[in-house]
């Protein structure tokens, strides 16, 4: 099954569609009446976005007008939720925050990213997103070492591109995926770091862009410039984002053996990326995870703060209480994705002499 990361001979060059038996998601604790009410509040603004305005000059004109049905899809409950979390609970404050991130993700052009633009940054497998952690968050290696480009806005789209697939796999019960780096150099690289002013655009952008999405950030072989470079990037990070970092420390307990990269972060899975097997296989897990997931919001009426679990097939029934009837045609494109990965995978496997 393309969902196990367990490989008997040769390793693994695909990803892995969904969390093992030891991975489990923690339940979000149930709303207070008082957050309640915010929430419902948020809602009513939230149903109310008709126009996105673009700020930047550039883009007024080019990219507002009236919000699409996909950045109505976007607008989940859980993602609501996240928004208030990230504002202490102010509703005027997350209204404000959503209407700004729909008008950036329409001037940055992320829904424009292709795995075609996006291919030439990822050849090396410098980033990865391959396995769950123990409680069901998909896992994303960045291996600095592996960069093998000059410093372009492609390197950051690249890294914003995979983000936004880290999301199309999270499971049921999930919002939230494990960050893992490996600082370790390479002959080709020994200088693992970034400049200053790349980590504080991207920690801007993760922080007003994605609120609340990241559970742990796991970071191994930090050599001293990358201490160095901590210190003074650590001023820019929350409080919050802070705790979730964890260096050089046993990874087998954040993240099942099985479904932890044996190369430098002592896990049992055997993983080889090559870009010709992963990229498309990749890709099209993603593509099809995200069809289900519109395919599901339409059947439910296109409702703005629309459940995730819902959405990723964690219940049939939606938010309204409207029952799934699956797809029409009778197929499960996310199932013949994962049967595909599958016989990849047994394909990948030494024959016997």
């Amino acid at each position: 099954m393309a969902s196990s990361a367990e490989n008997t001979s040769g390793p693994r060059k695909t990803p892995i569609s969904s969390p093992g038996p030891n991975s489990q998601s923690t339940p979000r604790p149930e709303l207070t009446e008082e957050q309640k009410t915010k929430y419902e509040a948020l809602l009513v603004q939230v149903k109310g976005f008709t126009e996105i305005e673009c700020e930047k000059q550039a883009d007024k004109e080019d990219k507002s007008g009236p919000i699409t049905d996909h950045e109505r899809s976007w607008l989940t409950r859980d993602c609501l939720l996240r928004y208030l979390r990230a504002t202490k609970w102010t509703v005027d404050d997350s209204a404000k925050r959503l209407k700004a991130t729909l008008a950036w993700r329409r001037e940055y052009g992320l829904e424009g990213f292709t795995p075609e633009y996006i291919s030439p940054e990822q050849e090396t497998g410098k980033q990865i997103i391959v396995g769950y952690d123990r409680q069901g968050r998909p896992c994303q290696y960045l291996n600095p070492a592996r960069q093998n480009t000059d410093t372009s806005p492609r390197q950051l789209h690249h890294l914003f591109y995979m983000v936004e697939r880290v999301t199309d796999l999270m499971p049921p019960g999930v919002e939230m995926l494990s960050l893992m780096i490996n600082f370790k150099p390479s002959k080709e690289r020994k200088n693992t770091s970034v400049p200053v002013s790349v980590a504080r655009e991207v920690l801007h952008i993760l922080q007003n862009h994605y609120p609340e999405r990241l559970g742990k950030a796991l970071i191994i072989n930090v050599p001293w410039i990358v201490w160095g470079f901590f210190k003074i990037i650590t001023p820019f990070i929350d409080p919050v984002t802070r705790e979730k970092l964890k260096f050089n420390e046993d990874m087998k307990q954040y993240v099942p053996p099985e479904q932890l990269w044996s190369l430098d972060w002592g896990g049992d899975m055997d993983f080889e990326y090559d870009h010709e097997t992963y990229w498309p296989a990749l890709n099209e897990l993603c593509r099809q995870k995200r069809e289900d997931k519109f395919r599901r919001w339409e059947a439910a009426g296109k409702e703005i703060g629309e459940s995730e679990d819902y959405l990723a097939g964690g219940t049939d029934v939606s938010i309204k209480g409207i029952k799934f009837e699956g797809a029409k045609d009778g197929k499960d494109g996310v199932k013949e994705v994962e049967e595909k990965l599958a016989a990849a995978k047994l394909e990948e496997q030494p024959v016997a002499a």
